[in-house]
C-alpha cells in the first residue's frame, strides 16, 4: 500500500479579491456537467474564531474598496445631521439631501424650528414621505433641544434616545459622525449583510448590534458601519447581489445568491461603482464619484 501523499501547503491566491472572484466564477462555469451533477459535500462548520477572522478580513478589504466611506447625508453641524437622519426614515438619503437645503435655510437652529408653523414644515419636507409624523418629530426634538439642552445637540446616547423620533440607530449616526463617539449603525443594509455574511443570525437590531460589537474593536465601529452600508447600497443588493463584481466574494458564504457573471454583475453596480452620481449634493472632497443633482427648482448651494 503506497503511503498517503502529504497535504499540499496552502498557496495564497494571486490577484485582487475581485480578480479571484472572477477566476472562481470562470472556473465554475467551465466545470463539466457530469461533475456539477454530483452532490456537493456538506460545508464544514465554521468555528467562532474562524468567523471572527473572516469578518475582520472583510472589514479590512472593505476599507481598501471604500477608503472614502462617509455618512451619505449632507450636514454642517450636529443639529442638521440629527434632523436629516430623522427625515431619512423610509426614504433615500438623496431625497433628504434634496429637501434639507430649503429647510435649514429657513430654520437654521433648534429655536427656529421649534417655533415654526407646522404646516410650513410639512410642505418643506413633504418629498421625504410621512411628512406629518416627521414634522411632529423634528419640531419636538427641536423644542427638547431648546428647553432641555440649551439649544445644543447632546453627545450622550442616553440623552439622544430621549428626543422625539430618535432611536439607537439615529443616535449612533449622530454620535459617530458629529462627536467622534464609536457606534454601530444597524440599518436595513447592515442588518442584511451581517446575516448574509454569517456574522449573526439575529433579526433584532439591538441584538445584532451587541453581537457585532463583540467581533470588532470599538475603534472600528463607526467606519465599519459606513463600509458595510456602502457595500450594501452599491454591490451587495437585497434582491440581486452583484456577486461577480464583488471584491470580497472569496470571503462570502452567500456567494452565488446573485449574478456571478462578471460582465452582467457590473451592470448591477450603483452610485460611483456603476459610474453614477452619489447621494450627496455636497460630498466630501475625497469622494471619487459625482455629486447628486439638487431637486428641480432648487439651487445646488441653497442652504450651504
Amino acid at each position: 500500500m503506497s503511503p498517503a501523499k502529504a497535504p499540499a501547503s496552502p498557496v495564497k491566491a494571486a490577484g485582487t479579491p475581485a480578480e479571484r472572484a472572477a477566476k472562481s466564477s470562470a472556473k465554475a462555469s467551465a466545470t463539466p456537467s457530469a461533475k456539477t451533477a454530483k452532490a456537493a459535500k456538506p460545508a464544514k462548520a465554521e468555528s467562532r474564531l474562524g468567523m471572527v477572522r473572516r469578518a475582520r478580513k472583510i472589514n479590512r478589504e472593505l476599507a481598501e474598496v471604500y477608503p472614502y466611506a462617509h455618512p451619505e447625508l449632507d450636514f454642517r453641524n450636529p443639529f442638521e445631521l440629527l434632523v436629516a437622519t430623522v427625515l431619512s426614515a423610509q426614504t433615500t438619503d438623496l431625497r433628504v439631501n434634496q429637501t434639507t437645503p430649503a429647510l435649514f435655510a429657513r430654520y437654521p437652529t433648534p429655536e427656529d424650528l421649534a417655533a415654526a408653523d407646522p404646516e410650513e414644515i410639512e410642505e418643506l419636507i413633504r418629498p421625504t414621505g410621512f411628512f406629518r409624523a416627521k414634522t411632529k418629530s423634528i419640531m419636538g426634538l427641536a423644542a427638547a433641544l431648546r428647553d432641555d439642552f440649551g439649544g445644543e445637540v447632546p453627545g450622550r446616547l442616553d440623552d439622544l434616545v430621549k428626543l422625539p423620533g430618535v432611536g439607537r440607530k439615529t443616535a449612533f449616526v449622530v454620535l459617530g459622525n458629529a462627536f467622534g463617539v464609536p457606534g454601530i449603525t444597524v440599518d436595513t443594509h447592515f442588518m442584511r449583510l451581517a446575516r448574509r455574511w454569517k456574522w449573526t443570525d439575529q433579526d433584532d437590531p439591538v441584538k445584532i448590534e451587541a453581537e457585532i460589537a463583540e467581533i470588532f474593536p470599538k475603534s472600528e465601529w463607526t467606519m465599519l458601519s459606513h463600509r458595510v452600508i456602502f457595500h450594501g447600497r452599491r454591490i451587495c443588493h437585497a434582491r440581486r447581489p452583484a456577486c461577480g463584481a464583488c471584491p470580497i466574494a472569496p470571503l462570502c458564504p452567500a456567494y452565488g445568491e446573485g449574478e456571478t457573471d462578471p460582465e452582467k454583475a457590473k451592470k448591477l453596480l450603483k452610485y460611483e461603482k456603476g459610474g453614477y452620481p452619489g447621494q450627496r449634493l455636497n460630498p466630501p472632497p475625497d469622494y471619487p464619484g459625482r455629486p447628486a443633482p439638487p431637486a428641480v427648482g432648487v439651487s445646488p448651494g441653497a442652504g450651504a
